[in-house]
């Protein structure tokens, strides 16, 4: 790591986040307003990278709906996933060595150490 982290988007992850936010039941006791809630989606739009995906490496995952993640960070060529959903993307076919899978206190103390 270089000391910077620039988050990657695609077309796939940006429908789910659009999604996610269009949900109401899910912020029922929200702090945020709704229109707080988009703006903080801009607010993290305005430093991601949009990455457009060409090829479709296909690691079946247990999960098809998290296969675009491991094409976006491939596409983008990204040295890290970080999610709260790390079992679901460690179990595909294909394996890609030099792309770590992280949960995001693993990320944070992984950043952190190179830092110091």
């Amino acid at each position: 790591m270089n000391g910077t982290v620039c988050p990657l988007m695609g077309n796939a992850l940006y429908a789910e986040h659009e999604d996610a936010l269009s949900r109401q039941d899910l912020f029922r006791r929200a702090a945020l307003m709704e229109a707080e809630r988009w703006q903080l989606l801009d607010a993290y739009m305005s430093v991601c990278r949009w990455v457009a995906i060409h090829f479709l490496w296909r690691p079946n995952l247990r999960d098809e709906a998290d296969n675009h993640l491991v094409e976006l960070a491939l596409a983008g060529n990204a040295q890290w996933i970080v999610t709260g959903n790390k079992a679901d993307l460690v179990s595909g076919e294909l394996l890609f060595p030099k792309l770590r899978i992280v949960g995001p206190a693993e990320f944070a103390a992984a950043f952190a150490s190179e830092g110091s």
